[in-house]
């Protein structure tokens, strides 16, 4: 039964509220995407511009959104739409950009889901090949033995690409091409079905199994990573090696056969916007900003919760988890295997995570094991974050029509499914995938961060939002934090953002006009954002007369 307070549904413990916002943002972007980013952008000096930015604009904005949030939810208010509205001064106009960021985490939701069933399927693939030494190996795929240890690493390539159907799109609809099509739909009603359950029923709930179980995956992958030695035998592939590569800013380069052709330095990285453009990006995925999954959980707290200390605390659970396992469980074992210059034989993180990291376990001792940990691992962790992104939209409708929530995650699920499949069919080359990835939780992101930091900062107000602050807080230190909000973060990702559309803007766009996949995703997004628009709209509106009418009503009674 959830604990309320009056009607208001609330976490049953302070733990549960501090554990699934960590859930929300370990996930994918952790153990997958973060230590693709690193080996993509040069390794250590990678890691400055990304400590800077956790610095500058991770930890400040994680804060203010949990004020925001439990400034709202104090009103009964749950989404991102009536937090806008109440911290504006009851402002329709901000009202309605507070609902059209609910595309953010609904879009992130479309493909994130389509990314936990790759997990799922290598998960039980590894498991089948454990089972193989006393005869109950088992394979999902045609023509593939039990477990994935291939001869050539490019067969692992191979494996992948035709697993989730890059070659041509719709073919995941054919089933004997791949079982991925129906692993998404299980995982997306999966999720809805935990949504379905509430705060505490369902979400608190998954997050306290799910926090240990991620924990000791991640311990058993880091174990067999650091007791490898140099599993190779050949100079510069030791495990202080793989270290060196994630921490150290100044290393070899590359050409495109491998050889070295001379030193990068650490001013020749930090000069790059790229780098800091990516490092940036990397903090708003992976600790979930500006997806309104933080502000939705913090609305459910009790009014005189530590919100400081527990931003605090959900901040640093994930970064250790990003930067302490999934540094240490991925990118040590890449250079022990295939070498320093590995990233140069892959272009995204996606083959990191499927395609290097399965040939690593191919060549490791307990390797069937190791990979059954590590995609085990992926899953949990990703469950902890999808069923987060819906939880927004949901929100959004209970605030807009009321309704009982197993009705509401069933609507929003329903719709969110149909998003699914149309990443699921447009698979050649991943294009649905990179798109809505890109356009939505790079591009889209950032320029509702940028409103959502303004809003903080000089709208609602720095005096506000420490007032927010120091209510019920155990520490007193956070009280400067508005101040780096309003003149160090908010700057901070406006140049990012100006930045990018001044250098990107007139090729991104001519991308438009000539991809065919692009300009449906883009059609899909003008849907998804006139429906929220729409629909803001109408709920600000009711709002607004319903508060004119009770003043008068006041007035005349007086």
């Amino acid at each position: 039964m959830a604990q309320k307070s009056g009607t208001r549904e609330h976490w049953k413990t302070r733990l549960g509220v501090v554990l699934a916002v960590a859930g929300s943002a370990v996930g994918l972007g952790n153990f997958l995407r973060f230590p693709g980013q690193v080996v993509l952008n040069g390794g250590g000096a990678f890691m400055i511009p990304y400590l800077i930015s956790l610095l500058l604009v991770g930890i400040p904005l994680a804060t203010s959104e949990w004020a925001l949030g439990r400034f709202a939810g104090r009103s009964g208010v749950h989404s991102q739409m009536g937090m806008f509205y109440l911290a504006s001064g009851r402002k329709r106009r901000w009202g309605v950009v507070g609902g059209l960021m609910a595309i953010v985490p609904f879009v992130i939701s479309m493909f994130y889901v389509f990314i936990e069933a790759w997990c799922v399927l290598y998960a039980l693939q590894y498991l089948g090949g454990m089972f193989e030494p006393v005869g109950l190996g088992f394979s999902f795929f045609n023509n593939v033995d039990p477990g994935l240890h291939f001869d050539a690493p490019v067969e692992y390539t191979a494996f992948f690409n035709r697993m989730i159907g890059k070659d041509a799109d719709g073919s995941l609809f054919r089933l004997s091409t791949s079982p991925l099509l129906l692993a998404t739909i299980f995982c997306a009603l999966g999720n809805v079905l935990l949504i379905s359950r509430g705060i505490v029923g369902g979400i608190e709930k998954v997050c306290k199994i799910a926090a240990p179980l991620v924990l000791a995956c991640s311990l058993l992958v880091v174990l067999r990573v650091v007791t490898l030695g140099n599993p190779t035998g050949i100079e510069g592939r030791g495990f202080l090696d793989g270290l060196g590569f994630m921490w150290n800013p100044s290393r070899d380069a590359f050409d495109a056969k491998g050889l070295v052709i001379g030193r990068t330095t650490l001013w020749e990285s930090l000069k790059n916007p790229d780098v800091w453009l990516a490092a940036t990006s990397q903090i708003f995925f992976t600790i979930s900003l500006c997806w309104c999954c933080i502000t939705t959980y913090a609305s459910y707290i009790r009014k005189r919760d530590d919100i400081a200390l527990s931003s605090l605390s959900a901040t640093s659970i994930n970064e250790f988890c990003e930067v302490v396992l999934g540094g240490l469980m991925a990118i040590p074992p890449v250079v022990m295997y295939l070498g320093v210059n590995a990233g140069g034989s892959f272009n995204s993180s996606y083959a990191l995570g499927f395609a290097a990291l399965p040939n690593v376990f191919g060549q490791t001792p307990c390797g069937q094991f190791v990979g059954l940990s590590f995609y085990l691992l992926l899953f949990t962790a990703a469950i902890t974050t999808s069923v987060s992104l819906l939880q927004p939209t949901v929100a959004l409708i209970h605030d807009a029509f009321g309704g009982n929530k197993e009705s509401n995650a069933f609507l929003v699920g329903g719709v969110n499914l149909i998003g699914t499949l149309f990443v699921c069919w447009f698979t050649k080359n991943l294009a649905a995938l990179e798109v809505c990835d890109f356009w939505i939780s790079e591009v889209v992101m950032f320029v509702f961060a940028t409103l959502q930091t303004f809003l903080v900062a000089f709208v609602w107000g720095s005096s506000a939002f420490r007032a927010e602050l120091e209510f019920g807080s155990q520490i007193r230190s956070f009280r400067f934090l508005p101040l780096i909000v309003k003149y160090i973060s908010f700057p901070y990702i406006t140049i990012i953002i100006v930045f990018w559309f001044v250098k990107n803007l007139g090729a991104r766009l001519h991308e438009i006009q000539e991809d065919a996949v692009t300009r449906y995703a883009f059609i899909l997004f003008g849907v998804i954002a006139a429906t929220l628009f729409i629909l803001s709209i109408v709920v600000t509106t009711r709002w607004k007369r319903g508060e004119t009418s009770a003043r008068d009503a006041s007035k005349s009674d007086s």
